[in-house]
């Protein structure tokens, strides 16, 4: 959780598994019999998790915040998916590395609270949940940014629901931003990311729709925008703001007065959720200005699905990278 990130910052596959039952041999007066459970229990999946509801998503969250105020490593263990990623600070964090974090961070928290929350359905095995988060409390003797806006991703997997993404951004004043100050220098990369990967057709065209969102938004082109985007989408913007239909993320998007001369898209990771949902991490930057102001630079994580033979973003977030 970006919370955790306070002391620097100042501040899904599902897994099925069959029960298989071996015939037993020597019998062949009960071998038909033994063959057909075998057969019939070979065909029996465990038990799959339900649709979750906003409220059991929301249970989900304060029971996240509550144990990430305990340094309880043993709950995010099993509350996180082994697809778990975080892009905090232009890094990039997996499950191991988040309960590594969860167990080092000592934090002091007064109250809490989770209020105006949205679910958002990303396809029937993925779903994010958007709500406000307010803190009164310290990490390592320096306050807790509040308040934000928190986005928490969620995938089936199996019997239960396990979170694969969470972060969150300071609701600010749009006319009234924190003075821009340059994004610190990215973390050296670990000998896994080091590794080039395979090539990848579907991080590859999902990379390059994202090129392309960007370079509709600089021509203000609402009619890209909308081939490009699901028609669920939602979108967590820059300055905490949420959108929760396609129609008012466009219109954010191309309004304004804005003057762009370019828009650059680097430090690229896409994880496969599953084969038709995946998790694009990137840090996004343009040269110009919005009503006024210099445009700063992003960490952006975008949901993308599979529609037909095409890859469309289903959810966006975004926070500053300075």
């Amino acid at each position: 959780m970006k919370r955790i990130f306070c002391i620097a910052l100042v501040l899904t596959g599902i897994i099925w598994t069959l029960a298989c039952e071996t015939a037993p041999s020597g019998n062949s007066g009960n071998s038909a019999n033994s063959n057909s459970n075998a057969n019939s229990n070979a065909n029996a999946a465990k038990p799959v998790a339900s649709a979750p509801t906003k409220d059991s998503l929301m249970e989900m969250d304060k029971k996240a915040s509550e144990a990430w105020m305990k340094g309880d490593t043993a709950f995010f263990q099993n509350f996180l998916g082994d697809k778990f990623v975080m892009y905090e600070g232009g890094k990039k964090m997996n499950k191991a590395e988040m309960v590594k974090m969860v167990g080092e961070t000592k934090c002091s928290v007064k109250t809490f609270s989770m209020d105006d929350s949205q679910m958002h359905m990303i396809d029937a095995d993925n779903y994010a949940v958007v709500y406000k988060a307010v803190f009164d409390g310290e990490c390592g003797g320096q306050k807790i940014p509040s308040p934000t806006r928190a986005v928490s991703l969620y995938t089936r997997d199996g019997d239960k629901w396990a979170g694969v993404f969470h972060g969150e951004t300071m609701i600010i004043d749009p006319k009234n931003p924190p003075k821009n100050t340059p994004p610190p220098p990215p973390p050296a990369a670990s000998k896994e990311e080091a590794a080039k990967p395979a090539p990848d057709p579907n991080a590859d065209a999902i990379i390059a729709l994202e090129k392309a969102g960007w370079e509709a938004w600089k021509a203000r082109d609402a009619k890209k925008l909308e081939e490009i985007t699901s028609k669920n989408l939602a979108f967590v913007g820059l300055y905490g703001d949420y959108t929760g239909t396609q129609a008012d993320t466009i219109k954010m998007w191309t309004g304004g007065e804005c003057k762009i001369n370019s828009t650059n898209v680097a430090d690229t990771h896409v994880t496969m959720l599953s084969p038709t949902v995946a998790l694009m991490n990137f840090k996004g930057s343009a040269d110009g200005t919005c009503d006024g102001q210099k445009i700063a630079p992003l960490y952006g994580t975008n949901v993308y699905v599979k529609d037909g033979a095409n890859w469309k973003l289903s959810f966006g977030f975004e926070t500053p990278a300075a």
